[in-house]
């Protein structure tokens, strides 16, 4: 009997593929960083209709219990990038992307409700404007990564080190009561921009060609970092 071996179908890496079947997987990429961040918006819309899932997100903002918040939002988030990356089930990624693209919606509710409730025009300018940076910046900084074609994968320590830096101080900043500022919140716009040219470099020398979803999810985490922060210095205006 000839010995029977079981192996796995091994799908190609990105940068592996020929030049319309990248095209093709950068085409599903950023259709589904749109859709998500079309969900986005409708799960906020959603979100503000509902006084006591309002209520209960504004709650959460007062004191340690902000750090109850951000904990869970880390939770679900790390889980999430886990069911979008370690499978090639496509049932599982869209579920991964699904919660987190809710648990952005979720916390994202006092920062806009902030800009709603404090901003003479509804707050609806200072929105339109921290969506027209955010988005020129994520464009810019994606370009930068395709026109050059250079691997940023080097970001990754530094990145790391930058996240553990300043969730110190924001755990700092919610136990002690001092507000971290404008420094703060430029230092996190730098950090998104360095997450978003690592993402895309990672888009396109690290997936593979059936993971366009995590690939999205990876992007809209750092598209929504940098909408944070940037709406967090047009609030402090």
């Amino acid at each position: 009997m000839e010995e029977m071996q079981s192996t796995e179908v091994q799908v190609p890496k990105v940068a592996g593929l020929n030049t319309e079947a990248r095209a093709a997987f950068y085409r599903k990429t950023y259709t589904h960083l749109a859709l998500a961040v079309l969900l986005f918006i409708l799960v906020e819309t959603i979100f503000f209709q509902i006084p006591a899932v309002l209520e209960f997100a504004l709650s959460l903002t007062q004191g340690s219990l902000w750090l109850l918040m951000l904990g869970g939002f880390m939770l679900a988030t790390n889980y999430a990038e886990k069911m979008a990356m370690k499978t090639h089930d496509k049932n599982t990624q869209y579920l991964g992307l699904l919660l987190y693209v809710i648990a952005e919606a979720f916390i994202f509710l006092p920062l806009i409700f902030i800009a709603i409730a404090y901003a003479g025009d509804g707050g609806f300018g200072i929105l339109n404007q921290a969506a027209i940076i955010t988005l020129s910046l994520f464009m810019g900084l994606s370009a930068i990564v395709f026109i050059t074609k250079k691997d940023f994968s080097f970001l990754r320590s530094a990145l790391m080190i930058g996240g553990f830096i300043a969730i110190g101080l924001i755990v700092a900043g919610t136990l002690f009561g001092f507000n971290l500022g404008l420094v703060f919140s430029v230092g996190m716009v730098v950090l998104a921009g360095g997450s978003i040219l690592y993402q895309t470099s990672n888009m396109i020398h690290k997936y593979e060609e059936d993971q366009y979803v995590a690939a999205s999810l990876g992007l809209f985490a750092s598209l929504m970092l940098l909408f944070w922060y940037v709406l967090s210095i047009l609030n402090n205006d």
